[in-house]
């Protein structure tokens, strides 16, 4: 008889740590489904949750390290890549300086501690270097709530009144919110979408909001006089946790619904049913923020004026509304490192809050100063399934910066188009291959995954403490393997690794609880984790560094000096497919069918415009470079005239040849991803 068990863990296809029954028959993983006793997901698993069985066992994945030679890349064992990868760094920071290497955290095996060690690592290497895929994913949201919050609040979707969808599309993107929204529709709530696209999520809702690309937050700030006018602000909440309201008052007196509907399109009456929808909600009221709003010029202030309706409602640590969670009290993996050196940290000095609040270098940057050398010489790169030349704009230039590296080196499952430059290429283990602490904020709950199975594969843990021990920092990497990392990170919850193994399920580590700002303010403490305390209106971060500090909207600059007559549309990228996850999985074959090629995705007018049907092929010119690709005509509902939108990740057809790194927000650094000028031209065969 075959030996059958189910082992408990979290999916990582995606971000959304979805609770899963692993079926492993004969030590083989044979199926994947949802843990029904799991509180987020509670049993179900999308297209790429099910596909886990595909990627462990794919034949196209890495099994032995790679290193490149005169004549390609050829196998060696691990110990000798491992002795000349940490040899080389050596070697690089004694010719260079000790910041002129660096580690580069991606998401392509969705390792929960990954961060924290590569963290840990290049800081006690003496580099301040550490670079990230969130400067390009949520780090400007993250930014912008804690600005206004102190703290990035979840979104009470299951208990709200109104969720308020901006610029996201959870079926796509974050597939358990769907069935937390729809629990809340059950019992009355109405759901409200602004996006440019007809996505989804907007096909469910109860009103759909068309905007202009880049518009979004004068949408909010036109929303925000409609609540001043009609006496909607809570004045209680406002003057007792809040700053800078009057600052925020005189500046919304300017977006009247005529100026609204010429910039963004929406019209006085749909902002009139916006605000009724708010007025029935009372205080049960989610607005959520996707990436659609960060990759702006002006993305961080796209969000912050989002935030600001829900805190001018009074929204906040209520049911239903944002909320403010608790955390498990673990350790962090982090450690400190000197003032001289974090003085050198690549962006620190260009994007000081990108840097002050989340410890990331700038990855654009990065590039530059790799090709110029200055303000000094960078010569080494570690990264750990990340994969910029798919997913970070100015491809070309991605490019011609990692080839100029004299040392890359590249974790990942699979030998993808960024590992293809790299002097050395590591095996990856995936996530089913090891044990890691999750946690989910909204349900405050700790998972302690199990692992699977064992293919033999490297674990990050085994990267980063084998470069360690060879490298004179062994100390900094005690544990002799992750079970005694685990063990030390949650030693301070008093939970032993035992206790919480016994949970497979998850554990709620605190009840959710509401009005704890209340129960602060009588304490006599900061009910704000923000400088004043409070909710911020006008940002101290900001004030502190001369900048200002009300998020006002501020037309993009002038993109490149295109004339409109030479590139009339306006180009988006990135909006998600179901059953991809940025650059990933296009190599399993059950995802890959169900959209095998890139697409341009348009209005008809602008198709009929330019001559083109569905289905044929055009080519997409920006000031960057071109991309031949497949036209794909929506309905006129489906997207705004004069946008084009191109998902990423396809190597065949890689939008980001046509997306520039010249355009940023001033705060987050963030590239301008979803506003690139392009034409579009037939291709005659």
């Amino acid at each position: 008889m075959a030996k059958q068990e189910i082992k408990k863990s979290c999916c990582r296809m995606c971000g959304m740590l979805c609770g899963i029954d692993v079926n492993v028959e004969d030590g083989r993983v044979t199926e994947i489904n949802g843990n029904k006793a799991f509180r987020a997901n509670r049993g179900r698993i999308c297209i790429k949750g099910s596909s886990g069985v595909t990627q462990l066992y794919n034949p196209e994945r890495l099994t032995k390290p790679l290193k490149r030679t005169e004549n390609g890349f050829v196998e060696i064992e691990m110990e000798q890549a491992m002795d000349e990868i940490a040899e080389k760094l050596q070697s690089l920071q004694a010719d260079y300086g000790t910041e002129s290497v660096g580690v580069w955290k991606g998401e392509g095996i969705g390792f929960a501690q990954q961060e924290g060690l590569a963290r840990r690592f290049i800081h006690g290497i003496q580099s301040p270097n550490y670079f990230s895929n969130d400067t390009q994913c949520f780090a400007g949201r993250y930014i912008a709530y804690n600005m206004v919050f102190g703290t990035w609040p979840c979104a009470d979707l299951r208990n709200t009144n109104l969720a308020v969808m901006w610029g996201t599309n959870p079926p796509a993107s974050h597939s358990y919110w769907t069935q937390d929204i729809n629990d809340a529709r059950d019992k009355g709530a109405k759901l409200i979408v602004i996006d440019t696209i007809y996505t989804e999520m907007a096909r469910l809702a109860d009103l759909y909001i068309q905007v202009k690309p880049g518009t979004d937050s004068i949408l909010a700030w036109g929303l925000i006089k409609q609540l001043i006018d009609q006496k909607m602000v809570d004045n209680e909440f406002v003057s007792k946790f809040t700053k800078g309201y009057d600052e925020l008052e005189a500046y919304a007196q300017t977006y009247t619904p005529e100026y609204v509907q010429e910039k963004t399109g929406v019209t006085p009456e749909q902002m009139a049913a916006v605000i009724q929808h708010y007025r029935q909600a009372g205080k049960k009221i989610a607005n959520w923020c996707g990436t659609g709003l960060e990759h702006q010029a002006n993305g961080v202030n796209n969000v912050r004026s989002v935030g600001y309706i829900d805190a001018l409602i009074g929204a906040v640590d209520v049911p239903g509304g944002m909320m403010t969670v608790e955390g498990f009290g673990a350790r962090s993996l982090e450690i400190d490192i000197e003032p001289s050196l974090m003085s050198k940290a690549i962006g620190r000095e260009q994007f000081p809050i990108l840097y002050g609040m989340r410890g990331e270098c700038h990855t654009l940057l990065l590039m530059d100063q790799i090709l110029s050398g200055k303000p000094y010489p960078f010569k080494g790169l570690v990264m750990t399934a990340a994969d910029p030349v798919l997913t970070n704009a100015n491809t070309g230039k991605v490019e011609e910066a990692l080839k100029a590296l004299d040392l890359l080196v590249v974790k990942d499952l699979y030998l993808t188009e960024t590992a293809k430059l790299a002097d050395y290429v590591l095996p990856a283990a995936s996530y089913l291959e090891r044990s890691e602490l999750q946690y989910n904020g909204i349900n405050q709950t700790v998972m302690l995954t199990e692992k699977v199975v064992d293919l033999g594969h490297q674990s990050e843990y085994e990267l980063f403490k084998g470069l360690a021990d060879r490298m004179g920092i062994a100390e900094l990497f005690p544990w002799e393997n992750e079970d005694e990392l685990n063990a030390w990170l949650i030693e301070p919850t008093e939970m032993s690794l035992a206790e919480l193994a016994s949970h497979r399920d998850g554990y709620q580590f605190k009840p959710l609880t509401y009005e704890k700002i209340h129960r602060a303010l009588e304490r006599g403490e900061k009910p704000f984790n923000t400088p004043s305390g409070l909710i911020e209106f006008t940002s101290g971060h900001l004030e502190a560094i001369g900048m200002e500090p009300l998020a006002k909207f501020q037309d993009a600059p002038e993109y490149l000096g295109v004339e409109p007559d030479e590139y009339p549309l306006v180009l988006m990228t990135g909006a998600r497919k179901v059953m991809y996850f940025h650059g990933r999985y296009r190599n399993l074959p059950q995802l890959e069918k169900v959209m095998p090629k890139a697409q341009v995705e348009m209005h008809p007018a602008d198709a009929d415009r330019f001559g083109l049907n569905h289905g044929e092929k055009a080519r997409v010119i920006s000031a960057y470079g071109a991309i031949d690709i497949h036209v794909r005509v929506m309905s006129a509902k489906e997207i705004v005239p004069g946008a084009v939108q191109i998902t990423h990740g396809f190597k065949n057809a890689n939008v980001n040849y046509l997306v520039g790194d010249g355009i940023t927000d001033p705060i987050s650094g963030f590239p301008a991803l979803k506003s690139v000028p392009v034409r579009i031209e037939k291709i005659i065969n």
